[in-house]
């Protein structure tokens, strides 16, 4: 997608070829992307009650919630407490702190600085005493200094605590690389840190990091999920690496840090691009089922605001469940029963027999324009990929099936410049999961 467009012409169509958005690097088992063949029959999942007939259970509504932000405990600007206190401040649901190799647990005393020469520094401390009280914040003495002790999950979970109101899922952000190309994912609601993997290729390392997260939910007996995090930060995945990975069905078609290139540039394709390369070699050479897209804040800097830092608020999930628990939340978010969001606010989203319906939570003065984006079977072949199906205006947006797409998908584009936006021109937008016919 290209910042500040409001049109369903899909912008990384325009003057791209399947052949050059191939990676150079050799996978097996994807072939001539040009000619793709339909292989048997589509894994069918579990239909998701996000589209199934009628507004589904009256019991389920819609949760906020962001699964990839930083903090002190890694490479974030501020103290996980101040964090957290601005995503419940601000009406999210859910949170998952996703600090990098590291679990929020344990003792960590982080040095306190003058101003400008840390992320931590007299001000802050003092800012934190005011909003918290003087016995919450901890600090002492070492030879180094003033130090700081960083508060634990399970602190924040008590000193936050509001039942059925807002809930810290624990997460990871597992921050691996090859060959100096980063390779980081999302693992959430574990129970233990795991370590990074590594590989012998950029493919295998985000797969051994995947099986790594599944592994532990399956011996824990927790419902844990893996997201594929930022593709083009660093230009580190193709497509087919996206699309290639067993037992992720997840990964950012948004992130708000200035530095992934949600955009594209001439050699490198969109995320929206990259979602449905990633898709039709799924649904078809790779057999793999269905994609989802996730939008999120990836969240560093809470002290500075605006182009060029990392700032909260930027993208989110609404994910429609029962309760406010990790295992419903997750369950929900597996079975694709939920949007994403740059700023976008759906009504409500469904499946009315042959139809896809969207509705749109409108604002007054605003436009809106819902994008169906899909790929069709053409005989023996398959193409054009990502092509926009049908365009429409207004607050409601219907799609018919005609029964020859291998997956539909919609975004809606709104006229509203977003207000502290990961890319100058960007308007606001929210992201429908694809479903199949």
């Amino acid at each position: 997608m290209l910042p500040g467009e409001l049109r369903c012409s899909h912008p990384s169509l325009l003057g791209w070829e399947l052949g050059s958005i191939l990676p150079t690097r050799p996978h097996e088992g994807v072939m001539n992307m040009l000619r793709i063949r339909m292989q048997g029959v589509f894994l069918v999942f579990l239909a998701f009650s996000m589209l199934s007939c009628g507004r589904g259970d009256p019991a389920e509504r819609w949760w906020k919630g962001n699964t990839h932000t930083h903090t002190l405990w890694s490479d974030g600007d501020a103290a996980p407490e101040k964090v957290a206190d601005w995503y419940v401040a601000h009406g999210y649901d859910f949170l998952v702190l996703s600090d990098h190799n590291v679990l929020s647990e344990g003792t960590r005393w982080f040095p306190v600085t003058e101003e400008g020469e840390g992320r931590l520094t007299h001000s802050d401390v003092d800012s934190l005493r005011r909003r918290f009280g003087e016995e919450w914040v901890e600090t002492r003495r070492s030879q180094g200094g003033l130090e700081m002790r960083l508060k634990t999950l399970q602190e924040l979970r008590e000193r936050f605590k509001s039942p059925g109101d807002f809930l810290f899922i624990q997460g990871e952000e597992l921050t691996d690389a090859f060959d100096g190309a980063p390779v980081h994912l999302n693992g959430l609601n574990l129970e233990e840190r795991i370590p990074p993997q590594g590989g012998d290729s950029v493919t295998e390392t985000l797969q051994n990091n995947v099986d790594a997260v599944n592994a532990q939910g399956k011996r824990t007996g927790r419902e844990v999920l893996a997201h594929v995090n930022h593709p083009n930060f660093g230009w580190a995945l193709s497509p087919v690496d996206v699309a290639a990975v067993k037992g992720a069905r997840f990964f950012e078609v948004y992130n708000g840090h200035p530095a992934v290139n949600n955009h594209g540039d001439e050699e490198h394709p969109d995320t929206g691009r990259i979602w449905d390369i990633a898709l039709t070699l799924r649904l078809t050479e790779l057999d793999l089922g269905l994609l989802y897209g996730l939008a999120t804040d990836d969240a560093h800097h809470y002290s500075q605001w605006g182009p060029g830092h990392a700032n909260p608020g930027r993208g989110w999930v609404m994910v429609r469940a029962r309760g406010l628990d990790p295992a419903a939340l997750i369950r929900a978010l597996q079975a694709g029963d939920f949007y994403s969001s740059s700023g976008v606010v759906l009504e409500d989203v469904r499946r009315r027999g042959e139809d896809i319906v969207v509705e749109v939570a409108a604002e007054p003065g605003v436009t809106y324009t819902t994008c169906f984006i899909g790929t069709r079977r053409r005989g023996e072949h398959t193409g054009p990929v990502g092509e926009v199906l049908k365009e429409s205006t207004g607050e409601r947006a219907v799609y018919r099936f005609r029964g020859d797409e291998l997956y539909v998908r919609a975004e809606i584009v709104s006229s509203r410049p977003h207000p502290n936006p990961h890319a100058e021109g960007d308007l606001e937008r929210a992201w429908v999961q694809p479903v199949l016919p």
